[in-house]
């Protein structure tokens, strides 16, 4: 078949990559100027600043794609392991080292609360059983109701119907202890106190598999799906956007895409790994839309969005870590004013990245390169991103003076900025939505969009919206559902 990918993000290159290596002839068209969707690369001044995602889980997912192409995954890409995964550092000073070490993790819970030690024990064997039943369901369609009756039985076992800070804490007493084991739904998008507790398997997953990074940042493991998929005979054209799928209305069938410059590209079937709401509210044709109308689309919930700031400094800060993990003084108050009241809040809980740790060619001898991402409200909120963006940057960055990165002001020589402007305007992200449909229990699985389009038969969509979910993992396996859909 000829099929077109639209977008080049993680999900759009697996299931290019695996659709390819079947025998397809496969196209991918992409908006801008460099592949890789949300995993953009800005380069300046020197340095080299991954836009996006950084936490790499779950490698067997990447070596996969090498292993049914035939191809070596060496001769691509580097993946070296992080030790730690990353620290979760508090306001009062204290420091919990996360990584794959039990017994060191166990010897670091005994130092915050000796109480919690037993308490972890019975987490980490409930995380396990969460990952033993939940782990394949990321690979399996939820296409029918009866799919999702299928697993309902395991899964009110698995007492998925709590939300993952409420798993958490029926096991862990101490309160920083309960965020250190509860916060990894906010790297796909989700509420720890309002995502299923499915998303405790997160804490399962890291533990069997670690925690990686491709060395060159996210931009060299784009760059080695790129060159995969063109080595199979794959087509990339970069600066292509689509305009619209074309419609066939007599058998309800995509025939191809209508590009923003004019041109039409047929095809036999559609893959969009485009944003779903902007996919079905932008590119396909309300009349063709019985499911996926509007209103459905808007009356989704949709994940918090993003501000980053990727600056340069001229020292090197050794005493960070590649990936720490800034808590600030409130916890489930901040969840609050960032999901449901979308109110931009005074204080941060942060995420610094600092790959130089790992790899310091990504800046200039001596330097470090790095970004801070603070979650905050969608476009929903009220905030003015054009009168907030420098006084809220000033903010985040004093606060990182002060508490983490002495005389950081000084040491600055490059920076840029993103807030949810850009994922609207650059990634056609509905609402500014940083990882679009947000996971909580009732948009999961079954419910949550399709991989294949009810409404267009031969349309089908891979990424952060669509099942099984967000993260490299989500849209990497959401590419390989689709991949043996097609098969």
């Amino acid at each position: 078949m000829k099929i077109i990918v639209i977008g080049s993000g993680f999900g759009g290159l697996s299931a290019a990559i695996r659709l390819q290596a079947q025998g397809h002839q496969v196209t991918i068209v992409e908006k801008r100027d460099k592949p890789g969707g949300r995993a953009y690369v800005f380069q300046q001044d020197g340095f080299t600043f991954d836009a996006g995602p950084t936490i790499i889980t779950a490698p067997y997912l990447i070596q996969d794609l090498f292993a049914v192409s035939n191809r070596n995954l060496e001769d691509y890409i580097t993946l070296v392991p992080l030790d730690p995964f990353y620290n979760v550092r508090f306001e009062d000073g204290s420091v919990f080292h996360y990584n794959g070490d039990r017994d060191y993790l166990v010897e670091q819970i005994r130092q915050f609360n000796p109480g919690d030690v037993d308490g972890y024990d019975r987490f980490y064997r409930a995380s396990e059983q969460v990952f033993e039943k939940g782990l394949p369901l990321m690979t399996q369609p939820f296409s029918h109701f009866t799919d999702m009756l299928k697993v309902a039985p395991d899964m009110l076992q698995l007492q998925s119907f709590k939300s993952v800070a409420g798993f958490v804490n029926q096991y862990i007493q101490d309160a920083r202890l309960r965020q250190v084991f509860s916060f990894h739904p906010l790297l796909i998008g989700g509420n720890p106190f309002q995502s299923t507790s499915v998303y405790a398997m997160i804490h399962k997953l890291e533990q069997a598999f670690g925690v990686w990074f491709v060395m060159g940042g996210t931009g060299a493991l784009v760059q080695g799906f790129v060159r995969l998929f063109q080595d199979l005979g794959g087509e990339l054209r970069l600066n292509h956007e689509v305009a619209e799928i074309l419609i066939d209305g007599k058998t309800q069938q995509a025939t191809g895409v209508a590009l923003r410059s004019g041109d039409l590209l047929q095809a036999d079937a559609i893959v969009s790994n485009a944003d779903v709401a902007s996919t079905y509210l932008h590119l396909v044709p309300s009349q063709f839309r019985r499911k996926y109308s509007d209103r459905y689309i808007q009356n989704l919930r949709y994940s918090m969005s993003l501000f980053v700031i990727y600056f340069g400094t001229n020292r090197c800060y050794n005493q960070m870590a590649h990936h720490e993990i800034l808590m600030g003084p409130r916890y489930r108050e901040w969840m609050v004013d960032l999901f449901d009241r979308k109110h931009l809040a005074s204080d941060f809980s942060l995420y610094l990245h600092r790959p130089t740790a790992t790899d310091p060619t990504l800046a200039p001898p001596g330097c470090d390169s790095w970004y801070v991402l603070a979650p905050v409200p969608n476009l929903d909120g009220a905030t003015n991103w054009q009168k907030t963006t420098q006084p809220y940057r000033d903010a985040i960055m004093q606060y990182l003076e002060q508490h983490y990165l002495p005389d950081l002001s000084q040491h600055i020589v490059t920076e840029h900025i993103v807030n949810p402007l850009y994922f609207r305007d650059e990634l056609n992200s509905y609402k500014g939505s940083a990882f679009s449909v947000e996971p909580t229990l009732f948009q999961s699985a079954w419910f949550r969009p399709h991989n294949q389009s009810e409404d267009i038969a031969n349309l089908y969509c891979v990424g952060a919206g669509t099942h099984p979910g967000a993260g490299l993992p989500g849209v990497m396996s959401s590419g390989k559902i689709v991949a043996d859909m097609m098969l």
